[in-house]
């Protein structure tokens, strides 16, 4: 969880709603299972993906080689310069925003207030200098100026969690008054509780030369953000439900989850309420689109993804990738390849 709550007695206000398809999702779970309403049941992840170029037509991509695991992302390009001079090119890694004031079930992979997934990059082997840019905004306010003034953490995580009862009187009051706190409810001892109103934004930039007649290889890794449930919507216990069909159809949707997908689940979690074969599930997005702003498609293009144990079921919208499994790991390829859509991977086992 990203954040716990922030409490202090001085301040009160409504309670915030979250998005309206997530309530209704989870009600309807709660109820459907009896479960009692525990914040850790679930976390939603991040879409992350790959580095962002600008589009150019004098770089093209020669391959794209995606690992995707629960643990690690790890992706290597291979670019080439095709003309006679050399090319500069603004590279970014923009890391997802988080918005402070929804954020109570987030994951994330790291508590490092900066690099919040413990992003790093290699050209051609060798570690690669990033400038760290990193925004606190309100709107299209930058409130960035006024929070290092009050000597307070643009990205409120880990040791640098905010303590708001610790907090001068003055401070609180302005943070309030600049939309900067929002109450969101009460505490078990009856005292207010407020949380950040702002978003966090943070990149990681730099420039890179591309030399005429020379392949370049760029290397990132980092770690997902990976959501987790305690149990899967996609059960049949769970998924025979009418208040549960709306969010039933988007999985099938987002995921591509076949009938066969189904059928194999069902097998391993039966037909009753409880969630007695202690399924779980495990989702991670990937940005990929950003694979199409080069001097033509990629020409080869492989995905591994690596659910961690043989056993686990897993289901995305493949496309135009052919797949060839090989044992635990599953790998997809393509050439001359031009992504159109986003990753969205579903993992449903034991973990």
């Amino acid at each position: 969880m990203l954040r716990r709550r922030m409490e202090t007695s001085m301040l009160n206000g409504p309670l915030p709603r979250a998005p309206l398809r997530v309530r209704a999702m989870m009600v309807a779970l709660l109820v459907a299972t009896s479960w009692p309403a525990r914040a850790n049941d679930s976390a939603a992840e991040l879409s992350i993906g790959g580095l962002q170029f600008v589009r150019t037509r004098e770089v093209a991509m020669e391959s794209e080689d995606l690992r995707i695991a629960l643990d690690r992302i790890i992706v290597r390009y291979q670019f080439a310069n095709v003309t006679n001079k050399p090319v500069t090119l603004t590279v970014a890694f923009p890391l997802p925003d988080i918005d402070l004031s929804e954020a109570d079930n987030i994951a994330l992979p790291s508590n490092d207030p900066v690099n919040f997934v413990d992003f790093e990059t290699r050209i051609d082997g060798s570690p690669a200098p990033l400038t760290i840019d990193q925004r606190a905004m309100i709107g299209d306010k930058d409130v960035s100026a006024l929070l290092r003034q009050l000597k307070l953490p643009l990205l409120p995580i880990g040791s640098r969690e905010i303590r708001v009862a610790d907090l001068p009187a003055a401070t609180r009051t302005r943070l309030v008054d600049e939309g900067l706190l929002m109450p969101a409810g009460m505490s078990d001892n009856g005292r207010q509780q407020y949380a950040p109103g702002w978003v966090t934004r943070t990149s990681a930039v730099r420039q890179q030369v591309f030399p005429p007649s020379r392949a370049v290889v760029v290397e990132h890794q980092y770690r997902p953000s990976v959501g987790s449930s305690a149990d899967t919507i996609l059960r049949p216990g769970l998924r025979r439900s009418n208040a549960l069909g709306p969010e039933v159809a988007r999985y099938r949707k987002d995921y591509c989850v076949t009938d066969e997908f189904l059928a194999e689940l069902d097998k391993r979690a039966g037909d009753g309420t409880a969630n007695t074969a202690k399924l779980q599930e495990r989702r991670i997005s990937y940005v990929l689109k950003t694979g199409a702003n080069w001097a033509g498609p990629i020409r080869a293009f492989k995905l591994t993804i690596d659910p961690g144990g043989s056993d686990r079921l897993v289901s995305f919208c493949q496309g135009r990738l052919k797949a060839s499994p090989t044992g635990i790991t599953l790998e997809y390829t393509a050439s001359d390849f031009k992504p159109d859509a986003d990753l969205k991977i579903l993992m449903i086992g034991k973990f």
